[in-house]
């Protein structure tokens, strides 16, 4: 077996294992599973992004930063899950748990004897970590809990969940088929060369043939959305999933490392799996809330 062989095994493997997971859970609604995944995910995702600060020696605080992330996991799921509240009430929560942690990296780095640009570096990394990636995947949970629950008291978020992930993969898929078909003009060579002008176009039709296909397919499941909504909203997704994926292209590039890790053979880290995410989840969320209201 070839080596290129063994590398499509491993990736569809670990694929098909991931969405069964994924899938499994969000079409579940099963509540301590989106707890699990979600908080998982992104906990794991801002281990490696400190990891790969370490493989470029970027200095940073990794103990306190992870153990911020989990304190805003686990505040996000409190008042959601526990207390039933809605996202607005998370908002304090979160502001005043990323004051106190620049506070006490401030207070921190005021007594180590460190001259020029070091401290700034150390707290600007540390702090990014929590911007890039607990918070922004929060809204992944945030999303489910903006919708009303049922009569029956069971979530109903998770279907535009459903919407939001898939849009985004539509984007990847996309991305990668249009431009190793036909790509030829470089989008942003210096951060990524195999990234193509006609990839980002292909990414930007399948996301929205994806959104106006999934509305047409669950009218029920996804009752606010007409098929302008899913035009707008594949636009969007788009847009954000590429923007996404080359932001980690960008880190890891200055990182000097290939994945962000090893969590999924083939795949790479799980932040290469959510990277488009990121970006995707906070759009969608406040364009329910904003546009749909």
């Amino acid at each position: 077996m070839t080596d290129a062989q063994v590398t499509f095994l491993r990736r569809f493997s670990s694929t098909a294992v991931l969405w069964t997971v994924a899938l499994w859970t969000i079409l579940g609604g099963w509540e301590p599973g989106f707890v699990l995944l979600i908080a998982g995910l992104g906990l794991v995702g801002l281990w490696e992004y400190y990891n790969m600060l370490d493989a470029g020696n970027r200095p940073n605080f990794k103990g306190f930063g992870m153990f911020c992330g989990a304190l805003l996991m686990a505040g996000l799921f409190y008042w959601l899950a526990w207390r039933r509240a809605t996202p607005d009430g998370l908002y304090d929560f979160e502001v005043g748990t990323l004051l106190f942690f620049m506070l006490v990296m401030f207070a921190r780095q005021m007594f180590p004897k460190m001259k020029g640009h070091v401290p700034l570096e150390t707290i600007s990394f540390t702090l990014f970590g929590l911007f890039y990636v607990p918070w922004p995947f929060s809204f992944v949970a945030k999303i489910v809990y903006l919708l009303p629950r049922d009569f029956a008291g069971n979530v109903t978020g998770h279907w535009y969940v459903l919407f939001c992930v898939l849009v985004t993969k539509f984007s990847d898929m996309g991305a990668y088929l249009t431009g190793s078909l036909i790509g030829k003009t470089p989008l942003v060579p210096h951060i990524s060369p195999k990234k193509t002008w006609e990839g980002f176009f292909g990414a930007l039709a399948f996301s929205i043939g994806g959104a106006c296909g999934l509305v047409a397919l669950m009218p029920v499941k996804l009752a606010l959305l007409n098929q302008t909504h899913a035009v707008v909203l594949g636009l969007v997704l788009g847009f954000a999933a590429v923007i996404g994926d080359l932001a980690e292209s960008l880190i890891k590039r200055s990182c000097s490392v290939k994945d962000s890790g090893r969590f999924l053979p083939g795949i790479g880290g799980a932040l290469d799996l959510i990277d488009s995410i990121l970006f995707t989840a906070p759009m969608m969320f406040f364009y329910l809330r904003f546009v749909m209201r």
